[in-house]
């Protein structure tokens, strides 16, 4: 967690060796989890350039690309990790989370089940094999790899998060609730499992509190579209339609910035019935 302490530490190292590939590689790493992609992105490239058959460079520079979006451009440099280095655990992985990104559900198992294989006890994997099934719509399974992935790491907010989402979508909306209640017990900044936890209590037709996780969710993630879509449907199921309104047009300017279009149609079909209500 000390990333900002590391970049000295790596730039030093450049500055003593300059074509220490590694060194990028890493400082490359550091600059990512800090939130700086592109010069993250330099870094990758450069240990590459300076040792074409860093694997360790292309997986991380894969993850670079992930983070700035480029999926499919993520894809050839796992590809070449993996070709480089064909017991690369943490490639596999990436892969397939890159696939999966990609609606590529199917081919993103195969990844998952290769890191698997060569690493039995990956928590991670076992976790986005099971985002990958349930997308498939194997739920059962899914929530197998969950119960796998928090049996080896029973902090891991992720998976009961995730877990939490299978079990919503079969109908066990008790359980969901004991998994989203963990999961921001782990991790109490955890928008996305407040928002969660707030479309269960929806569905069980608990409005206010669900109204409560939503605008939680939000304080978090002040551009969290999809958490205003929900709070903006609690206000409305609360009677506040003026205050549903004005979260409705907050969905559709963050959606439209973000890219969301199926959320942004939703939104403005919202407005419309609020207008006219």
């Amino acid at each position: 967690g000390r990333d900002a302490d590391a970049l000295a530490d790596y730039d030093r190292a450049i500055e003593l060796k300059p074509g220490f590939a590694e060194a990028y590689s890493n400082r490359g790493t550091a600059k990512r989890a800090l939130g700086r992609d592109a010069e993250a992105l330099a870094d990758c490239d450069r240990a590459i350039e300076l040792k074409p058959d860093n694997a360790e460079a292309y997986n991380n520079r894969g993850n670079t690309k992930r983070a700035l979006g480029h999926d499919a451009d993520a894809l050839a440099d796992y590809d070449r990790a993996i070709e480089l280095k064909s017991d690369f655990v943490e490639a596999y992985s990436n892969r397939g989370e890159a696939k999966r990104a990609l609606g590529r559900d199917a081919d993103a198992l195969a990844d998952y089940d290769r890191a698997i294989e060569l690493k039995s006890d990956f928590a991670e994997a076992y976790n986005n094999r099971g985002t990958a099934k349930q997308a498939l719509g194997r739920k059962a399974e899914a929530v197998a790899d969950y119960d796998r992935a928090i049996e080896l790491k029973p902090d891991y907010a992720k998976a009961y998060n995730n877990r939490g989402n299978t079990k919503r979508a079969l109908g066990r909306d008790a359980d969901a609730l004991a998994d989203y209640d963990r999961a921001i017990e782990l991790k109490p900044d955890y928008a996305r499992a407040y928002s969660n936890r707030g479309i269960t209590k929806f569905d069980l037709k608990e409005y206010k509190a669900a109204l409560a996780d939503y605008d939680r969710a939000i304080e978090l993630k002040p551009d969290y579209a999809k958490a205003y879509s929900s709070r903006g449907n609690a206000k409305q199921a609360l009677g506040r339609n003026a205050d549903a309104l004005a979260d409705f047009k907050r969905v559709l300017a963050f959606a439209h910035q973000q890219g969301s279009y199926e959320l942004a149609q939703y939104a403005e079909a919202k407005i419309k019935e609020l207008e006219s209500a």
